[in-house]
């Protein structure tokens, strides 16, 4: 056979290179050998049916939390990619200095999706995190330590991507501004880019903002009031403006409590769409609001995104974010990484992170995914997830994972 895969009869929409027209693609040895208007089946040792679907490459989520088993809050990478059309997860400073190790050897190395990584400013990652227990990680600065987390760097360079600070009353308890300082120090030893997560002052955002270079990263960047980024008018902050100026980059980061359909609005009115959209799926999430990335790319076409703008959002731009060019594209000698996904009619109602809802006549679903030339299926449940949404304010940590993956 001249091919491996062929992927036939979809409308292939590439933002990188501007294609958005039927084509079929062919892949052969991990790679992308063909795209044409037409190729023959025959030539084929599998082939896939993609009529009137959307052919895009594989989604990059740039924001999540996947170290699962090692951390309260990771989710398996391998169990929502074929779901959510993902082919590469970033995690989002699960792991820090002190385990990263185990991150890479338990997880990454043995996980069959692509899997990157954000390498937190606090030596023990992401550690103290659920309903009824909260520590952040960043509460007490003897975990901050830059030259650990520059190691950590130059040992794992091949899979680590950026430095990861969460600041904020919850990370950071009244630590302030200190771990982004720390942070950054670290990034621009390592000369990587820095993810800055902001959740409840002190410190402000207003203190943050300034901070980032260009190519720096401010996730949960339509997060709700407190250090939201507009006025209660709903007019943008000044900050927010002079960030996008500079050339800071703009995630979505939806997670549990980051995500404010009121505030996406204000930002979409004003022409601040954002750069990326990720899902920030953790334990806590995954069974909503946030889901999976598909769920966040439909609340924002919902929005008005339009649909080759969020893929760009979800493709070319976290790509392009963590300096990775190969991925997030649907070329000829590219890699072999495609989503499958259709644009699926009905009446779906989302909910945000304060519990807003929106009803939206279309989402996005994933028929499945090709990972290095190999076709991955979807083979969940097709129904509605977003209709049935409840809050686990009231379960312990072993309970919400029980239920999740099973006891």
């Amino acid at each position: 056979m001249q091919f491996d895969l062929l992927i036939k009869g979809g409308r292939v929409i590439d933002p990188a290179s501007g294609l958005n027209a039927p084509r079929d693609v062919a892949i052969a040895d991990g790679r992308v050998v063909a795209i044409e208007v037409a190729i023959d089946a025959e030539a084929a040792g599998a082939v896939v049916d993609a009529r009137d679907c959307l052919v895009t490459p594989g989604l990059v989520d740039l924001h999540s939390h996947v170290y699962w088993g090692g951390t309260s809050l990771g989710v398996d990478a391998d169990r929502l990619a074929a779901k959510s059309g993902t082919t590469t997860f970033i995690d989002a400073g699960s792991a820090g200095a002190g385990n990263f190790l185990g991150f890479r050897h338990h997880v990454i190395e043995r996980s069959k999706v692509r899997i990157l990584a954000y390498v937190n400013i606090s030596f023990a990652g992401i550690f103290g995190f659920a309903q009824t227990v909260s520590v952040g990680e960043c509460s007490d600065l003897r975990l901050c330590e830059p030259r650990e987390t520059v190691a950590a760097v130059r040992e794992h360079a091949d899979v680590i991507v950026g430095v990861k600070v969460r600041s904020g009353r919850h990370a950071g308890g009244t630590s302030g501004i200190a771990p982004v300082d720390l942070a950054l120090e670290a990034a621009d030893n390592a000369g990587l880019p820095l993810m800055a997560h902001i959740d409840e002052p002190p410190p402000g955002r207003s203190e943050v903002l300034p901070r980032l270079r260009r190519g720096d990263i401010l996730t949960h960047c339509f997060r709700p009031f407190p250090n939201a980024p507009v006025f209660a008018s709903g007019a943008v902050r000044p900050d927010m403006r002079l960030a996008r100026e500079r050339g800071v980059i703009f995630d979505i980061g939806h997670g549990m409590g980051s995500f404010d359909f009121e505030v996406a609005k204000a930002m979409l009115a004003e022409g601040l769409a954002p750069d990326v959209i990720s899902s920030d799926v953790h334990l806590y999430c995954v069974d909503g609001p946030a889901f999976d990335i598909l769920v966040c790319m439909s609340k924002l076409m919902a929005l008005g995104m339009p649909v080759v703008e969020v893929l760009r959002a979800a493709t070319q731009r976290p790509a392009e974010a963590i300096a990775r060019p190969e991925l997030g594209s649907l070329k000829v000698g590219g890699i072999g990484d495609v989503a499958v996904l259709r644009l699926q009619p009905g009446r779906f109602t989302f909910v945000d992170a304060v519990g807003a809802s929106m009803v939206a006549d279309q989402r996005l679903v994933s028929n499945g995914i090709v990972i290095g030339g190999k076709w991955w299926p979807n083979e969940a449940p097709d129904h509605d997830e977003t209709e049935r949404f409840e809050a686990h304010a009231h379960h312990t940590h072993v309970e919400v994972a029980a239920g999740h993956f099973g006891r």
